[in-house]
């Protein structure tokens, strides 16, 4: 498989609402809410079957009903396609 090519974290959140890029490194963030721990955990359930699918693996922190997520492809040095995509899908099933 190809290597990513990195884009402008700026570029990467344009179309994607609720992410920004992090301060102080190449990368893409958001934090979730949900209502309670069992649906957070859901989500992270569906999005971690999806990333292993991809073959790409968020960073991601989660207390109680929040899920803190941040997008970078560490092989490419920066923020690509993948993250993009990969945060694409967590919008569509955050819901």
């Amino acid at each position: 498989m190809a290597k990513p090519e990195k884009i402008a974290p700026d570029q990467a959140v344009s179309g994607l609402p609720g992410w920004s890029v992090c301060d102080g490194r190449a990368a893409i963030e958001k934090s979730y809410s949900f209502k309670n721990f069992s649906e957070a955990f859901a989500f992270m359930t569906r999005v971690a079957m999806k990333a292993e699918a991809m073959d790409h693996h968020p960073e991601w922190f989660n207390v109680y009903n929040r899920v803190e997520v941040t997008l970078s492809t560490h092989s490419a040095g920066g923020v690509t396609e993948l993250d993009v995509a990969l945060a694409r899908y967590m919008e569509s099933v955050a819901g």
